[in-house]
């Protein structure tokens, strides 16, 4: 079953679906087997992180924000890794 299915990104209204952070990981987990594979600071301080299932079945960003809850903002299916490769950190297949 698509993480969109289940656990949409975004609720009808167009509102992201927030809650916080244990818990989402937590139903992620349970639900799609997903766990953050990479994680960064964006401008304002939030933590954004990308789950995957072990087979990149299925994907979900996550944003967390320093003080609040921690939203979904994106989910799908087909999650690809890319290699890093030369020197300059270039990405490629």
């Amino acid at each position: 079953m698509p993480v969109a299915a289940a656990s949409p990104a975004a609720t009808a209204s167009g509102s992201p679906l927030c809650a916080s952070r244990p818990e989402i990981l937590k139903q992620l987990s349970i639900r799609f087997k997903e766990a953050p594979v990479a994680l960064g600071l964006d401008k304002n301080g939030s933590v954004v992180e990308v789950l995957t299932s072990d087979d990149g079945e299925t994907w979900t960003i996550l944003i967390s924000q320093p003080n609040g809850p921690s939203c979904l903002v994106a989910s799908g299916e087909g999650w690809e890794e890319l290699k890093r490769v030369g020197a300059k950190g270039e990405r490629g297949a």
